[in-house]
């Protein structure tokens, strides 16, 4: 008895994988783009750090668009010191950081509400949040003001005996207009969470803070990061509510620092590309410290079809 020799049926390649042996494809198109793109960005920082390394004495002999010349951090030793950038940077920290921690915290709580619980003014609810972003600060810049100022407080709160002039009327305003783009994020990205860890939470009887604490909240935590790292960069580039609700110049954010590098009739552009290029470094530090964890963020469910 003869045993017929085993056919080896020939295996289909799934769909969208590569055959074997193939070249991988390359996106020179899109590489070309990046590149450019970095170095129309780079471009201006590198030229502030350049010209703040240059003496204007020599930049007034060889023009700005030079190589000629010494270099040195004498620019930025007096930024520093003519600046005030110690005061301004802890008025800086004093405003960003309760910010960021009220932001993340209310517009998680938000999102959590609109995203894994079921009620009729989820969409409602979402979309006044989000249709708040619509409206620029300067609309909104008169009737804050003059509410600010109505509200009375004890002169040991505040000096001016209300909300102005005080590091919570800005905190307030900032975190106000920031929690509805992070509340629309943090939203969708929760509803991108399986509906099972919920639903197995709620079955061994954990409430709707432990759900949100315990469950929810450790599985956001690149997209907290994302959030918190835009929302470092663009709370600490404000300049419109600090200047509006602010009148004290000991008070003020760094980013009105370089005000006291301007000369009443000749500005020293070199001290000032010096004290611009101070301000950015502390938002460079975060950016990297944060770097894994900001993309990371961006880039969840990419590959999800």
């Amino acid at each position: 008895m003869s045993i017929a020799p085993a056919v080896k049926t020939p295996r289909t390649p799934l769909a969208g994988s590569r055959p074997s042996g193939s070249r991988p494809q390359r996106h020179y198109g899109t590489h070309i783009f990046l590149t450019v793109v970095a170095v129309m960005w780079m471009i201006p920082l590198g030229w502030a750090v350049f010209t703040a390394l240059r003496p204007k004495a020599d930049t007034d002999k060889f023009g700005y668009f030079s190589l000629g010349g010494t270099f040195s951090l004498d620019n930025f030793v007096q930024a520093w010191n003519q600046g005030g950038f110690p005061r301004y940077f802890t008025n800086s920290l004093i405003i960003t950081v309760p910010t960021i921690i009220l932001v993340l915290l209310f517009a998680s709580m938000m999102a959590f509400a609109v995203s894994r619980v079921s009620w009729k003014f989820n969409v409602t609810l979402l979309i006044m949040f989000t249709a708040g972003n619509l409206l620029p600060p300067q609309v909104l810049a008169t009737p804050l003001f003059e509410m600010f100022k109505l509200l009375q407080l004890p002169y040991w709160f505040s000096d001016s005996g209300s909300l102005l002039n005080t590091y919570v009327s800005v905190i307030a305003a900032n975190t106000a207009f920031q929690i509805g783009f992070c509340t629309f994020v943090l939203s969708n990205y929760m509803k991108a969470l399986s509906a099972d860890l919920t639903e197995a939470a709620l079955v061994d009887g954990a409430g709707i803070w432990r759900q949100y604490w315990s469950i929810i909240m450790p599985l956001c935590r690149p997209a907290l990061a994302a959030l918190a790292t835009l929302e470092v960069v663009f709370i600490y580039n404000d300049y419109f509510w600090p200047l509006l609700l602010i009148q004290s110049g000991d008070r003020l954010p760094v980013t009105t620092a370089i005000n006291n590098l301007q000369g009443t009739f000749l500005s020293n552009y070199n001290l000032l590309a010096a004290g611009a290029t101070i301000t950015v470094i502390p938002t460079l530090v975060i950016y990297l410290a944060l770097q894994r964890h900001f993309v990371a963020g961006l880039t969840l469910g990419s590959s999800k079809g």
